[in-house]
């Protein structure tokens, strides 16, 4: 018998036939996938309903010219005269809407507030109160105010406007209707017929008129809320001015964005609190503390607080119980 030298011996092939499966003696029964669909997105529906009109964001009505002129007609005057005098506080706000280099808050030399130029150019008087009111048809009184007060001369407008603003601080209330006399003008004209211009709701439609598709610029309506006081004691009412922790609290006594408290915190304590440049210097701390937060992978010694702590045990404790069993 002979081999052959250097080859394996040929090895049986198994059977490559499978085994048959062993066949279910269970019941059967029918399932309906639409079914459980719909049953589990009623069902999520229904909680989702529930859980946001117990927890859920107020939803409180929104601000409008219209809303303060009715609500507060003697503060939207008194503001409506600062804006056309220019003594507002938009008026002298800077950048990135006057050309006020002396307003921005400053850290040192810098001032980052203005390292952009003005990018949205306000003019309190003819944004507000001027560009509106000549937007507005059929009034032959107005007409005839607006044509006197334009062809004036600067300076006899700002004396106008002056003199119309502070007698209005002075009168009772600030009640238009309990102005001294004295020489305003055409000043009082304008400035009722704007309050009616309001309180109809064209105010705010006028300001919102852009040179684009969508007319959702606020900038400016709430540049002029913020100049009066009701606006402020709206905001006091709802819990949102600084001192209240607003930048993190939503309106009433609801809780708001939580993650936001250790930069509103800064507010509440000094320096921070009593410094004219608080948003600068709180800005730049929460660049430092960020900065700091980012490089803890690589500060020796600080990085090392967790394993030195040791609250890492803790939260894997069921593995370390695990090892030692």
């Amino acid at each position: 018998m002979s081999a052959t030298v250097g080859r394996p011996a040929p090895v049986a092939a198994p059977d490559a036939s499978p085994a048959d499966p062993q066949k279910w003696s269970g019941d059967y029964r029918d399932y309906d996938l639409v079914k459980e669909f719909v049953v589990a997105l009623v069902v999520v529906t229904l909680l989702t309903v529930a859980l946001a009109a117990l927890f859920s964001s107020p939803d409180v009505k929104q601000i409008t010219l219209g809303g303060w002129a009715k609500a507060a007609p003697n503060d939207f005057v008194l503001t409506a005269a600062t804006e056309l005098d220019g003594t507002s506080g938009s008026s002298h706000y800077g950048m990135p809407y006057t050309n006020d280099p002396d307003a921005a808050q400053k850290f040192g030399p810098i001032a980052l507030q203005n390292w952009f130029g003005v990018t949205i150019p306000v003019d309190s008087a003819q944004d507000f109160v001027l560009t509106p009111l000549a937007g507005v048809p059929g009034d032959a009184a107005l007409r005839a105010a607006l044509a006197t007060y334009q062809g004036a001369d600067p300076d006899q407008r700002s004396a106008w406007a002056a003199a119309y603003d502070k007698a209005l601080a002075d009168a009772p209330d600030n009640d238009p209707a309990k102005v001294a006399d004295g020489a305003y003008g055409p000043v009082p004209v304008l400035l009722d017929r704007l309050l009616t211009m309001a309180r109809s709701g064209g105010l705010d439609g006028a300001l919102l008129v852009q040179n684009s598709f969508y007319a959702t610029n606020y900038t400016k309506p709430l540049l002029f809320m913020a100049d009066g006081g009701y606006l402020e004691e709206r905001a006091a009412a709802e819990h949102l001015t600084g001192e209240q922790w607003g930048m993190m609290n939503e309106t009433g006594s609801y809780p708001g964005q939580a993650w936001l408290w250790l930069y509103t915190f800064w507010y509440q304590v000094k320096p921070f609190s009593t410094s004219p440049n608080a948003d600068t210097l709180v800005w730049m701390l929460m660049m430092v503390l960020s900065g700091v937060l980012i490089a803890v992978p690589f500060i020796p010694g600080l990085r090392s607080v967790p394993q030195k702590v040791g609250i890492y045990k803790l939260v894997w404790r069921d593995y370390y119980r695990a090892q030692r069993s």
